[in-house]
């Protein structure tokens, strides 16, 4: 029979608390990404903190009969998952030890609040005096145990049947594509290798089907010597893509192959031998033939999609690629985006076809404007001609229909030509993350808060183990949820303590939940860290909400000096002037920063800063003539 044993309703260790009525876990308070059966594996080691925890005990505290197929992935998965979460490892483990073929083990320290439940134990019954068993019941016993024997074996052959009819091998719902290793022996040659990767990702992820892992999230493995399991393990996916570039003269090989993650086994490889100017082709050959190796669902779409590429000139390849690896990685610096620029205009007249190199020039014109490295209207009216000759060339390029939602959404001020382009790229490219992040914002900045954040959770699939932090801040910011704000920003935090703009967001978060004085800590690191002009008008709103005005005033008064010499933004002055209290003024700006049709005045639902001009009418006046009310 089962006995019952007491533990803890709150596990604490080493700055961790788990919460298991709530099934949340949070580190120095800040609530942690990790749920369902990890959170759950954890809860078991932590209530049996110093004892071997067999894998059989957890598959029967966690596990259903039904899943046994696929616990030993599961397992895995689950101990992966929480060992990245506590910052953990399996070499040298500092909570999680790992006792082959036997189970796992909680070797760190521990302490249980007081407040207790009950939790049934599995009693070793062999020690239990033995009952004399009357010889009828015996015998109808023994019928029942050979009737039950004669079902499991028909089950077991029906099981065996199916594995080996299959292949024996799992279903693939997800993959990452390892960086692909450059074989050239020329290290200048690693930019060919990493846009490879970077192009047969994005081709993978038009395939509807598959969960593809996102650039973001596999390029920390480049040159790693992590086995291919651990890795598969950390990212969440059933199999690895990995292979060689090799690019000599006109012609180019790759080689590539597809591992199933769980039993790191070989399931296809092949290897292509192409003139350089077919590398597009080359490209969506792998990707349909990794696609047909998994069973994929592939629409008549996209198969065309991944057919249908074009040759292309491989000197204007070679420059498409050094300007999206520039673009990818330096998105925020000028000087780097107008590098890529170059490049990508270098591939335009190397090849005036070329509809990828179009695309990633609107996206370089669209972040200048966001960085202030080239006028708003300049920039906008030079990324709509780029992606109109993109989606002449080729309609079915993702990354076009995701800028055009941006420029939809920022630019244009329509909300519903925005919502057909999001919804266009992820239609074309499922597992494109950039669209998915676009459209978790705009999603906010309409109010609609449970796409919104279907969209975050998508984000993290694609991201396994990444941080969509700043993602999430925008999108609590947009939608005024301060509390999942403070979480978020928070988070953000733990992966980069000097991140001002997280700094800048958490402060937010504390004075809409009224926590005034740790909003002034906030801003001040913010200030520290970056210097940022905002996070200076937002100190002194909540020196003023504090009820500090001298101080308050000193900063905007100063700050409104400034940017009258430099000609600062109409809606920051206008933040300015409201702090002020000089409502006329702020008004003016915000006037001016509407005909220009600023990117910042697109905040003014949600700005605090602006909270003492919300009476007036003529807020509501200016909120219904952008479009944010009806």
């Amino acid at each position: 029979m089962a006995t019952q044993s007491r533990v803890a309703d709150r596990l604490r260790f080493d700055g961790f608390e788990l919460d298991v009525r709530a099934g949340e876990l949070r580190k120095n308070g800040v609530r942690l990404r990790l749920r369902g059966q990890p959170l759950q594996v954890l809860e078991i080691l932590l209530e049996r903190a110093g004892d071997v925890v067999t894998r059989e005990a957890l598959q029967a505290r966690i596990w259903s009969a039904d899943t046994f197929v696929d616990f030993d992935h599961s397992l895995h998965n689950a101990i992966a998952r929480i060992r990245e979460v506590l910052g953990d490892s399996a070499e040298s483990p500092r909570y999680i030890e790992t006792l082959p073929r036997r189970g796992y083990r909680y070797i760190g320290p521990v302490e249980d609040f007081p407040t207790l439940r009950l939790v049934p134990e599995t009693v070793d019954h062999t020690s239990e005096p033995v009952v004399p068993v009357n010889p009828a019941k015996r015998k109808r016993s023994l019928l029942l145990v050979l009737a039950s024997l004669f079902t499991l074996g028909v089950v077991v052959v029906t099981i065996w049947h199916s594995i080996h009819a299959a292949g024996a091998v799992p279903p693939i719902r997800s993959l990452a594509v390892l960086p692909l290793e450059n074989l050239s022996g020329d290290p200048s040659e690693e930019f060919f290798a990493d846009g490879m990767t970077d192009q047969l990702i994005t081709d993978l992820a038009q395939v509807g089907s598959l969960r593809v892992i996102s650039r973001t999230s596999v390029m920390r493995y480049k040159g790693a010597k992590k086995a291919l399991p651990e890795i598969a393990r950390e990212l969440n996916v059933d199999a690895i893509v990995e292979g060689s570039v090799v690019r000599s003269g006109p012609r180019v090989r790759v080689t590539a192959q597809l591992i199933q993650a769980s039993a790191d086994r070989h399931l296809w490889a092949d290897t292509y031998d192409r003139d350089l100017g077919d590398i597009l082709k080359l490209q969506g050959e792998v990707a349909d033939a990794i696609a047909r190796q998994v069973q994929a669902r592939l629409t008549r779409q996209q198969q065309a999609q991944l057919h249908q590429a074009h040759s292309v000139s491989p000197a204007a390849y070679d420059a498409y690629l050094r300007g999206r690896l520039i673009f990818t990685t330096e998105f925020t610096k000028s000087g780097s985006l107008k590098k890529a620029k170059a490049y990508f205009e270098n591939a335009i007249q190397e090849d005036p076809n070329f509809a990828l190199a179009y695309a990633g020039l609107a996206d370089t014109y669209v972040y200048l404007a966001f960085t202030g490295g080239l006028a708003k209207e300049q920039a906008y009216r030079s990324a709509k001609d780029a992606l109109a000759k993109a989606v002449e060339l080729d309609d079915n390029v993702g990354e076009a229909h995701d800028t055009l939602g941006v420029l939809s959404w920022l630019f244009d001020w329509d909300w519903d030509a925005a919502d057909r382009e999001f919804n266009r790229a992820i239609a074309l490219a499922p597992s494109y993350s950039c669209a998915h992040e676009d459209r978790a914002g705009f999603l906010a900045f309409m109010g609609r808060r449970a796409e919104a954040l279907d969209e975050i959770r998508k984000i993290d699939q694609l991201d396994y183990g990444f941080s969509a932090a700043h993602t999430e801040t925008s999108v609590y910011y947009a939608l005024q949820d301060f509390p999942n704000l403070i979480e978020a920003s928070k988070r953000g935090l733990l992966l980069d303590p000097s991140d001002g703009d997280h700094h800048h967001s958490l402060g937010i978060g504390y004075e809409g939940t009224g926590r005034i004085e740790e909003a002034i800590s906030e801003y001040r690191k913010a200030i520290e860290l970056s210097g940022g002009l905002q996070a200076r008008v937002a100190l002194a709103h909540a020196y003023s909400v504090a009820g500090k005005r001298a101080e308050a005033d000193k900063i905007l008064r100063d700050l409104e000096r400034k940017l009258k010499e430099t000609s600062g933004s109409p809606y920051t002055i206008a933040t300015i002037y409201a702090g002020l209290g000089e409502n006329d003024k702020a008004f003016e700006f915000l006037e001016k920063a509407y005909s220009q049709k600023s990117l910042e005045i697109l905040s003014l639902k949600s700005d605090l800063l602006l909270d003492g001009l919300r009476p007036d009418p003529r807020f509501e006046s200016l909120m219904r003539r952008i479009g944010l009310v009806n």
